[in-house]
């Protein structure tokens, strides 16, 4: 079983924020600003606020139309689910050619979604970024793990992914056009918790941080599960005196199969 760290969300290029912790600990991942899709940030939602409702209270200067909503793995966030909706995560280009050919991604695989947050609080019914103390990770942005999906199905057939999954933005006609298309659909369950959904969100936990604290977000507390002898045809600059550094917006990194590579991944998603 491999894992794939997959960095998805707002950055500072996609939207500009972070992504948000709630009060309560919930993940919320925004997804990026995309104006040729579909999905306006108005369809989604947290509790009784829409995510536009929520941005433009955190930034009432930018405006958020549209989005690219994918991975796609909960309809709770939708606030009107399309016929038939199941979960399922597009790949195209670059990313998706790294994921077949190189580090040849298989049913059984896993994929842990990560990326940038910040905790926010309530304040007279208005969200707002929490104040950064540099005490705690969650005052100060942090890269955290925010959703996971174990592959069940990897489509790379167009047709197949316009009839089976029509709403999702990788059925969409340009992207169809492109080779490199395809959805990626997880199991039913987990095979190793088989009462577990096979994709879904996760809480805030110590254990799904991965900035090293008190470092900048892009440097990560060391683990040999995703430092440099255990990346799959990944060569990117890291420091192990300080930690792993990861600067930069990519997509993709493959670990290797190992037992302490799917101890990691099992302690993540089941906590």
């Amino acid at each position: 079983m491999k894992v794939i760290l997959s960095r998805k969300g707002f950055d500072s290029a996609n939207g500009g924020l972070p992504s948000l912790i709630m009060p309560n600990d919930d993940v919320v991942s925004m997804p990026i600003p995309s104006p040729g899709d579909a999905t306006s940030y108005d369809q989604l939602c947290y509790g009784k606020k829409t995510y536009r409702q929520i941005l433009k209270e955190l930034a009432p200067k930018k405006l958020f139309m549209r989005c690219h909503l994918d991975p796609d793995l909960d309809a709770c966030r939708l606030i009107k689910k399309p016929h038939g909706w199941k979960p399922a995560f597009g790949q195209i280009g670059s990313s998706s050619s790294y994921l077949l050919n190189t580090v040849g991604l298989k049913p059984g695989d896993i994929f842990l979604f990560f990326g940038n947050f910040r905790r926010v609080e309530e304040v007279d019914g208005r969200y707002r970024f929490a104040r950064r103390t540099g005490i705690f990770y969650h005052d100060n942005p942090i890269q955290l793990i925010w959703g996971y999906l174990q592959v069940g199905e990897i489509i790379t057939d167009g047709m197949k992914i316009k009839t089976r999954y029509p709403w999702h933005p990788h059925s969409k006609r340009d992207r169809l056009r492109e080779k490199t298309n395809m959805l990626i659909v997880p199991r039913k369950h987990l095979s190793f918790s088989p009462s577990r959904p096979g994709c879904g969100l996760l809480r805030y936990d110590l254990r799904r941080v991965l900035t090293k604290c008190g470092a900048n977000k892009a440097t990560w507390k060391f683990n040999g599960v995703y430092g440099q002898r255990n990346i799959i045809a990944k060569n990117r600059h890291n420091n192990s005196t300080v930690g792993v550094f990861y600067p930069g917006i990519w997509q993709e990194l493959g670990l290797n199969d190992t037992s302490k590579t799917t101890a990691w991944a099992k302690e993540v998603i089941l906590g």
